[in-house]
């Protein structure tokens, strides 16, 4: 009896010791692909050449649009482009950056369609959408690999041109604070102030946000549960933004933000809250915009 007895002490021992093996070497797995998803990720950065400012630089870099691959080595002059001129005119810095689509999409991952970029932050990314499955790049990296760090990516409730009123881009919280981890930084004011703009590159387009809000919300669905397309429920969810005040949340009460604007939402975890989430709010910077208000009287029409 007590040789059966130790004998099945020795198997629950191994099966307890391989066990521990396996999620040893589990673990092991996920932190090189978590740290080869991260490189890579550090790698396109870097090859985009931005010309990253300091704070207090206001110098506008006309080149500062997405490119494809040249077809050939002598390019056209190219007249300035009259998006730049209207940032020019009003003073807005842009950095000098280079994106590449065509070789992004052909040789790293074909769902990539913009570049999120905001200065003096870790926030260099490419943007991705999955074409069947919104929750996809939530737990993939761009090789395919599952785990984190996972993708900076928007759902098909969203077009890819930055046309819906509402655009909601979403990332991680890393402890290591890559990926959206950087949005908490502008929980503080003075942060909130000294970073003023979101930068998106598309093939065709750069586009320039002007950041109006940052705050702690709730984890409901912002596209699920709004029907952005009916600009009384837009008015009234941008007059909603202005009045919840959080502890840590900012507004920009001088920006010109109307139901006729289009605004873009990155959304991110908060730590040890999984019914919450921290956003931070765009409204895009237009040669023509439409007749918004500022944040103060919109929150006075809902």
């Amino acid at each position: 009896m007590s040789e059966k007895k130790n004998w099945i002490w020795k198997l629950l021992f191994g099966i307890f010791l391989a066990a521990a093996v396996i999620g040893v070497v589990v673990t092991c797995l996920q932190i090189r692909n978590r740290n080869q998803a991260e490189e890579e990720l550090e790698r396109l950065a870097e090859s985009t050449s931005v010309s990253r400012e300091t704070e207090s630089s206001r110098e506008v870099v006309a080149s500062a649009v997405p490119t494809r691959a040249p077809e050939s080595e002598e390019q056209p002059e190219v007249p300035e482009d009259s998006y730049i001129r209207m940032l020019t005119e009003k003073g807005i810095p842009v950095p000098e950056k280079e994106v590449d689509f065509e070789d992004l999409q052909a040789n790293v991952n074909k769902d990539i369609y913009a570049w999120i970029y905001i200065p003096d932050t870790k926030i260099d990314y490419p943007i991705l959408q999955h074409p069947t499955d919104n929750y996809y790049y939530l737990e993939y990296n761009l090789d395919g690999s599952k785990g984190y760090p996972g993708c900076i990516y928007t759902e098909d409730y969203n077009t890819k041109d930055f046309t819906d009123p509402n655009t909601v881009i979403y990332g991680h919280n890393m402890k290591n604070g890559t990926m959206f981890a950087g949005l908490h930084r502008f929980e503080d004011s003075e942060y909130f102030a000294e970073h003023p703009y979101v930068y998106i590159y598309t093939e065709e387009d750069l586009f320039v946000y002007e950041i109006f809000a940052a705050y702690e919300s709730g984890n409901e669905h912002i596209l699920y549960n709004n029907d952005f397309t009916d600009r009384d429920v837009f008015r009234k969810y941008l007059a909603k933004i202005l009045t919840s005040r959080t502890m840590n949340g900012n507004i920009n009460e001088e920006a010109e933000i109307g139901a006729g604007n289009r605004i873009i939402t990155l959304s991110t975890c908060v730590a040890n809250k999984s019914d919450r989430r921290y956003l931070l709010q765009g409204v895009l910077l237009e040669e023509e915009p439409d007749t918004g208000v500022a944040m103060g009287s919109a929150a006075n029409e809902g």
